[in-house]
């Protein structure tokens, strides 16, 4: 399956006695956690504007960030000296170079040949190392051992609006993964090891979301990067100029990056600050803003864009069997989520897509049957039951190809159907989850001119950031890098890749500076 926005996905789980809150892509942004005590590692940089540069400051405290800090903590991954990699021309690579950091190593050279489940060259590298031949149901243990070595550490900070691990904390705890829970895990730190010294356990191979949270935030503490980083910081602006000329003696030019921004205080205070950093990695992900529909009435108030508004309506009694249908638009996970939680209430629905059902872009047609029947049972039910069809399951209504008009104050919803014709349905509840795109108001444009595509969105399936593929560095903006679903990395296991490709190229700036 191809990366595809799933990172840190979940599949909704009914039990007997409580459904599961559904969905991660929705899920509802928390209020920023209270900072921890200023660590002495940090605390001298914010505040009043700071004369001495960081050299990296990390946007985005997710698994990318997480991973990303360990690097550049110090933290080296060589090859096992008697280590045997099952993919040839890699293993025979990797042997001429013994006892080289695999950061100081070509990584163009070592990823090339290598092919799998994502579009990333140095992805495809670091996963391959970690996890030998996963995609072949192997259970190869990885070809790297790490050695923490402080003296190539390069200073840096990670700011995030959440604790580390972003926005798997504002997740539903029993939401489950669908990634397997293999592939959730960091560096050095296997999730079923962690697990077990926990005394938890994976379900048919996946994890829960708050075990996930648990680990992340783990993660940080049990390998010593607490004082990297700092919670409940919101960044509001980065501004970037033209570096003046080194005067007579001093070892590098003038910073490239001002950071500004405030962090909520234990007392819930907003204490502002600004750094100035020669590199920014921006490692935000791309579910802040719920993409937008564009047609007259989605800003009604029956319209919503996170799966919780069922959940409230449910309880709430404004939609049960005996309702007007709640009106499901979208053709992702996120949709499926919403059809599984109203069939389980059995709320009627009428669930609308643009696409085919049998379009081989659709996520349904990617995924293993044996590994996510849920998911394969809402698929059936789109194609089996459409407007045109019998109804052979009762309460669900499917509408593909068919694009929505308008929606009107008195709950009408009017479509075009494939043929051209227009349709209208009474409706109770509206929600519209078509994905959703990275809040980057904090960047000059919003980020628009570092897209690959400057003229569309950004989007991490369509048009993500331009980076230079095996340094993640912006083609636009030197100093600047993005890493995960903003430069189209979108699963957790390939998401390492792009922080290997940063810190190797952090590691070549610091080692090109004069003495």
């Amino acid at each position: 399956m191809k990366s595809r926005g799933g990172q840190r996905r979940v599949l909704h789980q009914v039990q007997k006695s409580k459904l599961r809150k559904p969905n991660l892509g929705c899920c509802q942004p928390q209020a920023p956690p209270r900072a921890p005590a200023m660590s002495n590692g940090w605390k001298d940089h914010l505040g009043a504007r700071s004369s001495e540069p960081l050299p990296v400051v990390i946007i985005g405290n997710g698994p990318s960030g997480i991973c990303l800090s360990y690097l550049l903590s110090g933290y080296n991954p060589y090859v096992k000296p008697d280590a045997i990699h099952p993919h040839p021309l890699l293993q025979r690579k990797l042997t001429e170079a013994p006892g080289v950091s695999i950061v100081d190593q070509d990584l163009d050279y070592l990823s090339e040949g290598l092919e799998g489940r994502c579009q990333s060259p140095v992805a495809l590298l670091f996963d391959a190392l970690l996890r030998p031949d996963t995609d072949f149901g192997g259970n190869v243990e990885s070809v790297l051992t790490w050695k923490h070595q402080k003296e190539r550490a390069i200073p840096h900070l990670v700011l995030g609006r959440n604790l580390p691990g972003g926005a798997w904390h504002s997740i539903e705890g029993s939401m489950v993964t669908l990634s397997q829970g293999d592939w959730m895990g960091l560096p050095d730190l296997q999730i079923k090891d962690w697990m077990c010294r926990k005394r938890r356990g994976l379900r048919n191979s996946r994890a829960t979301a708050g075990d996930i949270a648990h680990y992340y935030r783990d993660y940080v503490i049990k390998k010593g990067l607490s004082h990297n980083f700092v919670s409940g910081a919101v960044v509001t602006a980065v501004e970037w100029g033209t570096p003046e000329p080194s005067s007579p003696g001093a070892q590098d030019p003038s910073p490239l990056f001002q950071v500004n921004g405030f962090v909520t205080t234990a007392d819930q205070s907003q204490q502002p600050f600004s750094l100035c950093a020669r590199n920014v990695v921006l490692a935000t992900g791309m579910s802040d803003s719920p993409a937008r529909l564009g047609i007259p009435g989605e800003a009604l108030p029956f319209v919503h864009r996170d799966l919780s508004a069922l959940e409230a309506a449910t309880r709430a009694g404004t939609v049960s069997p005996s309702s007007d249908p709640v009106l499901i638009i979208g053709a992702g996970l996120s949709a499926a989520d919403a059809v599984l939680y109203a069939r389980h209430y059995n709320i009627p629905v009428i669930h609308a897509f643009r696409r085919s059902v049998d379009d081989p872009g659709l996520v349904f047609n990617q995924l293993p049957k044996m590994l996510y029947p849920e998911y394969h049972k809402v698929h059936q039910m789109m194609r089996e039951q459409s407007i045109l069809s019998p109804s052979p399951y009762e309460g669900y209504r499917s509408l593909p190809e068919h694009q929505l008009l308008l929606l009107r104050e008195d709950r009408q919803a009017v479509f075009r159907d494939p043929r051209g014709l227009q349709k209208v349905f009474g409706i109770a509840l509206v929600l519209a989850l078509i994905g959703s795109h990275p809040d980057l108001s904090f960047l000059p444009g919003a980020g628009a001119d570092l897209a690959t595509d400057p003229s569309q969105p950004l989007s991490a399936k369509r048009n993500p950031i331009d980076v230079d593929p095996f340094t993640y560095q912006s083609v636009h903006r030197e100093g600047l890098y993005a890493v995960g679903p903003l430069a189209g990395d979108n699963f957790v296991r390939f998401v390492q890749g792009g922080a290997l490709a940063v810190a190797s190229s952090l590691l070549r700036k610091e080692a090109r500076k004069p003495p």
